[in-house]
């Protein structure tokens, strides 16, 4: 007997229901039980229905674009994984947006439902498996269940926010759909989070009280930049930032002290530890061993399971950093000395002048092997001024975060919480496709692009116009740094030369390998100015670490044991190159 067809399909009512949540398209790769929602995507498009397949050469990569997608647009990005092995690839970039907090949903489908439990081809758990990288995680068993489970899972991805997966088996997913149903899958409306006035007061209390105060701020200062300058500049404080605080605080900051952790520069860190009263404003900054044990610490998030898990807490408010600033500002008194600001800007300008400004300008323009510094710093000044940056996690970082300077308009995405390798180019997949016609670079390490290397197939195949440069170094830099710190020679790290221009010329992509300093500035203008993807491959000097804020008697007891052991194994040049490379970045009183 001939089936009883409907007019739509399970897989056809979840299509329709991601396009009203405002999702345009699905990253992922087609597989026989992920065909009907694939099918359900075509048959959308060709009714001219605004929703799209992207064809990534790995779920990894889907997962990562879609992660990129959300969170430039702040509308709900999809991906899709088939069966067993094909949504397991998901897992990694899922992890990433959800430690991100971005509006992400995955489609992880499964088995067919009558096999489910009986060790089938291809079978795992999907509904089990990813529970921990999601806020949402539901197997869909019946058409009749579908309309509400996909409408919740939207919902917790745009409420939470975070990723909601949706575990859907093959044959449910061609089922026919019951009668639609009204369902409100909008994105709702920001909330206001208002302080209690106590804890406010109380903050203000502490603030008055103290004679050196400290602003660390953190990705909740967005939308409240001019509130806490007008605090810094009525209490005197130097601000202080995350990674992930930068770009929406650090520009056009007159009370800028820099960037604490790894990462750091400048006069963060002594500005934190030599304070009076240091104020945490939306920031779950993860490295304790930056932060101080003696000093008074208020901090301020509209996440209260993140006051106090980081370091000491004396004053706790929960709330929005805007609203919480904005009730405190007419209750603190204005600063009676402005010495501690004025001292600890003095020691970050003398910084950003020493250390970091080490290879900047003309005496990096013939220093070979090409310093990463000096790269990173020509590219910030070929840039446009609404670029999107995304950041492969290691060396990469850093020179991003010292280098590339925010002005309002520019973002820089990557995976700052979950520190995973090889997410800049498939970010820049998902920033290229959100935002067509903007100016997107992958800053790139060898290491990173090597391991998703096949995305460089998605770029051509789409014609992204994806400017990705590469900091080829041939070794896995931040993993020597962490060994060397630890007393560790370097082992494992170290990569074969590899000429990745070529091999993204033989994809069809402008590509050039760039080994002299000179040649750096010309080879990216030409790519940021020529259409479609472009790669520079700039060969950078494999020893250029980067030198913590502050080097404790532990580290250079690690530094120094690691490089006897380096000299006792034969590695007395390797010992002479490093040294000559960094001999300038060691921070000095």
């Amino acid at each position: 007997m001939a089936k009883n067809t409907r007019t739509q399909t399970v897989a056809d009512q979840l299509v329709a229901q991601v396009v009203a949540a405002g999702a345009t398209r699905i990253y992922g790769i087609v597989g026989d039980s992920l065909n009907p929602v694939v099918d359900a995507v075509r048959r959308a498009a060709d009714d001219g229905v605004d929703i799209s397949w992207v064809h990534v050469r790995h779920e990894e990569a889907a997962a990562f674009a879609a992660a990129a997608e959300a969170e430039l647009t702040g509308n709900l990005a999809v991906c899709a994984g088939s069966c067993g092995p094909g949504n397991l690839h998901l897992i990694n970039g899922l992890y990433d947006a959800n430690r991100s907090k971005v509006p992400v949903l995955a489609i992880a489908s499964h088995i067919p439902s009558k096999q489910i439990g009986t060790q089938f081809f291809q079978e795992t758990h999907p509904d089990r498996l990813f529970t921990e990288c999601s806020v949402y995680s539901e197997m869909i068993s019946s058409p009749d269940q579908a309309p509400r489970v996909i409408a919740s899972a939207i919902h917790h991805a745009y409420g939470s926010p975070g990723v909601s997966v949706l575990t859907l088996p093959g044959d449910v997913a061609d089922m026919d759909a019951p009668a639609p149903v009204a369902q409100v899958t909008t994105r709702p409306a920001r909330p206001r989070v208002v302080p209690d006035a106590q804890s406010v007061q109380d903050l203000a209390d502490a603030i008055n009280a103290a004679k050196k105060v400290t602003i660390f701020a953190g990705v909740g200062v967005r939308g409240a930049r001019e509130d806490v300058l007008a605090l810094a500049d009525k209490i005197a404080a130097p601000v202080g930032h995350s990674l992930r605080g930068k770009e929406w605080i650090q520009y056009d900051n007159p009370f800028d002290v820099g960037m604490s952790g790894l990462l750091g520069y400048g006069s963060c860190y002594d500005a934190t530890q030599e304070a009076d009263l240091l104020v945490l404003l939306g920031t779950d900054f993860p490295y304790d061993q930056f932060l101080p044990e003696d000093v008074r610490t208020a901090q301020v998030d509209i996440e209260p399971t993140h006051l106090g898990r980081r370091t000491r807490l004396d004053v706790a408010v929960v709330g929005d950093v805007g609203e919480t600033v904005r009730a405190l500002l007419p209750l603190v008194e204005p600063a009676r000395s402005r010495k501690f600001l004025d001292s600890m800007r003095k020691a970050h300008l003398k910084s950003m002048n020493g250390v970091v400004g080490a290879y900047k300008g003309r005496s990096a323009e013939t220093l070979t092997p090409i310093h990463p510094e000096y790269a990173a710093d020509l590219l910030d000044q070929e840039a446009a001024d609404d670029t999107v940056f995304t950041v492969d996690t290691g060396m990469c970082n850093v020179w991003a975060a010292r280098y590339i300077n925010p002005n309002g308009r520019r973002r820089v995405i990557g995976s700052f919480i979950h520190g995973s390798m090889a997410n800049a180019v498939p970010h820049a997949i998902g920033a290229a496709f959100s935002n067509p016609g903007r100016e997107v670079v992958a800053i790139a390490g060898d290491g990173g692009l090597s391991m998703l290397l096949g995305e460089l197939v998605t770029i051509k195949h789409y014609d992204l116009p994806v400017k990705i440069v590469l900091f080829d170094n041939a070794t896995l830099g931040m993993v020597r740094l962490e060994m060397l710190v630890e007393g560790l020679p370097s082992f494992g790290t170290d990569s074969p030369s590899v000429d990745y221009a070529a091999v993204a010329r033989a994809l069809g992509i402008h590509a050039v390998r760039i080994e002299e300093p000179g040649d750096v500035r010309a080879a990216l203008r030409e790519a940021l100015d020529r259409p479609g993807p472009a790669l520079v491959d700039i060969v950078t000097d494999p020893h250029a670490l980067s030198i913590p804020p502050t080097i404790t008697a532990g580290q250079v007891r690690g530094f120094a044991t690691a490089m006897s052991k380096e000299v006792l194994g034969g590695g007395v040049g390797e010992v002479v190159s490093m040294a000559r490379s960094n001999l300038r970045n060691v921070p000095r009183p």
